[in-house]
């Protein structure tokens, strides 16, 4: 029996990718191969997911709609987790899909997880940081973004896009925009543009307490058009730290590394 068409849900923050162009050239960068454990989030109706399980051979999908996780599931060649992703441990996932491979034949046991997808634009921040929990399991990430998000998440310090999301994902990640992707490639169309972003966790990231990290870098830019010694000096002195780092200055004139020290600094 035939298939109903999808209609997207504003809920979700559904815009299916259609344009093929466009397509083909995120799974060119992506550049799957046989035998890797890819996980895609939000497959929606499955733009990316066919070109990409023909090259894998197998894939592994999170989609919180019920109906699309439905329809996904008739395909033989995908492992469909239906589920919130901010609710998903992607280690424990990881190790269900290195078992389930075992058993089928056999896997390196040192593979990591590849992840990828078109995250829904009203919670795209949340899931990067949900991520970051996990990114020891993972060898790279692959999403379409809110282009803006994306301008922030490669942002440079003193520039207007170097925020919060800079610093706390540069300090863990190499990161690049590979690509623009303008609203006519979906449907329906969304009214902000968008691009691909790549994400390479760092091989030896500083051992600095991250719960530290992101207090003291949220305190700098919770007023970032003022002084840093009327945030996140006055923060420091309640925690009595002692330290030489400059509070005459912005946030956003504060690069990643110098935020870093200042946590591991306070022990």
């Amino acid at each position: 029996m035939k298939q109903a068409p999808h209609v997207a849900r504003k809920r979700f923050g559904q815009h299916f990718l259609t344009d093929q162009d466009i397509i083909e050239t995120i799974v060119r960068e992506i550049a799957p191969k046989p035998e890797q454990i890819m996980v895609e989030i939000g497959p929606g109706l499955g733009a990316l997911t066919q070109p990409l399980v023909e090259r894998l051979g197998r894939l592994a999908v999170i989609e919180l709609d019920r109906d699309l996780a439905a329809r996904l599931r008739s395909h033989t060649q995908l492992d469909v987790t239906e589920a919130d992703v901010l609710k998903v441990d992607f280690a424990q996932l990881r190790g269900a899909l290195m078992s389930a491979r075992t058993q089928a034949g056999g896997t390196d046991p040192a593979l990591r997880l590849r992840v990828v997808g078109n995250l829904p634009y009203n919670i795209s921040t949340p899931i990067l940081f949900h991520l970051l929990d996990y990114v020891d399991v993972i060898e790279d990430q692959h999403f379409m973004l809110q282009k803006e998000v994306v301008d922030r998440m490669v942002a440079r310090p003193a520039t207007s896009d170097y925020s919060r999301l800079s610093v706390m994902l540069q300090w863990r990640y190499t990161m690049e925009n590979i690509l623009a992707v303008p609203p006519l490639s979906f449907d329906p169309p969304p009214r902000v543009d968008s691009a691909v972003v790549r994400m390479l966790p760092l091989a030896h990231p500083p051992a600095v307490d991250v719960r530290r990290l992101s207090e003291l870098v949220r305190v700098a830019f919770s007023q970032r058009r003022k002084l840093l010694r009327h945030t996140l000096g006055k923060w420091l002195e309640e925690k009595q730290s002692s330290t030489n780092f400059d509070v005459q200055r912005r946030a956003e004139e504060v690069p990643v590394q110098e935020y870093v020290e200042l946590a591991l600094s306070m022990g």
